[in-house]
């Protein structure tokens, strides 16, 4: 293990922490509720659900947060504004975290950032995210709102891998006049989490792993991923019986953490039985590595709360 000789900046949203050295903080763990095709969805336009077993999830990310240490963010994403407005109501009153506005559609994402500004929830928001595919209504969007933080999305695909990802986000590469980064910052974001974009298993899924310990040595900033999305598009794993499935979703998030992750963008919030375990063992493992390297836990980390 080792210790960035850059200084790693620790952003904090509504209190939970991102960033640092390897094994200084927990790890923070995002799992997503209301996802195109999740079955506790009645209607995903007019955002009909199962409240009961909306609220049996958050509440059960919650108690493996608690108990294990590793900090949560509770990722909503929504298919219209409509949806996001229900959504938004019902987490207010069963989560008091940050959260994370996401939607396929640019608009609705828009609307939604401008929507927890007027209702003042943006100090709890986190925007997902800020690419290549941020067009200028969308940007308005972000200068009117009130949200500082989000998502940088380092997806370059005219030059994929570590250094195009990197271009992306320092300079604009090939494709842009200037990086993601700048234009994140002209938008009023102040808090940046970086995500590489994880591409499927045989296309690139393993330079998500190298980019962490790249982009923190470059830029000092949190980085993390959703690498379980290069699990879940693995055709060879999904024949495989739900047990190796499983497995395999929570070997690669330990994996993500062991180099440098200070994140997860785990995917549907029903995997949090797995992956709470995985990422607090995966931090325990770190911080027990870096100990002659003069990086301190606090007294919630899972090497505190758990050994």
């Amino acid at each position: 293990m080792f210790r960035f000789s850059r200084e790693q900046s620790i952003v904090n949203v509504a209190g939970v922490k991102f960033g640092g050295q390897p094994g200084e903080l927990p790890s923070v763990l995002c799992g997503t509720i209301f996802y195109h095709g999740h079955k506790i969805v009645e209607d995903e336009e007019r955002g009909l659900f199962d409240r009961t077993a909306a609220e049996r999830l958050i509440s059960r990310q919650a108690e493996l947060s608690e108990e294990t240490g590793c900090p949560c963010v509770l990722h909503l994403y929504a298919r219209s504004i409509l949806a996001f407005e229900k959504y938004l109501e019902f987490a207010e009153q069963v989560w008091s975290g940050p959260f994370i506005i996401d939607s396929a559609d640019a608009a609705t994402r828009g609307a939604a950032a401008l929507l927890v500004s007027e209702l003042g929830y943006a100090d709890k928001a986190i925007y997902n995210s800020i690419s290549l595919a941020t067009e200028e209504k969308e940007a308005h969007a972000l200068l009117d709102c009130e949200i500082d933080s989000a998502i940088i999305l380092a997806y370059n695909p005219a030059e994929p891998g570590v250094d195009g990802s990197l271009a992306i986000l320092e300079t604009g590469g090939k494709v842009r006049e200037k990086g993601l980064l700048a234009a994140a910052r002209e938008l009023g974001l102040v808090n940046l989490l970086i995500d590489p974009a994880v591409l499927p298993l045989g296309s690139g899924a393993g330079s998500a792993l190298r980019f962490s310990v790249a982009a923190k040595a470059r830029l000092g900033l949190p980085v993390g991923s959703g690498i379980h999305n290069a699990v879940s598009s693995w055709p060879w794993l999904s024949k495989k019986e739900m047990t190796a499935r499983k497995c395999c979703d929570a070997a690669a998030g330990a994996m993500q953490l062991l180099v440098a992750a200070d994140f997860l963008l785990y995917g549907p919030i029903e995997s949090a039985d797995i992956i709470f375990p995985a990422a607090a063992m995966a931090d325990i493992l770190v911080a027990e590595a870096v100990r002659d390297l003069e990086i301190a836990q606090g007294e919630a980390h899972p090497l505190h709360r758990l050994v």
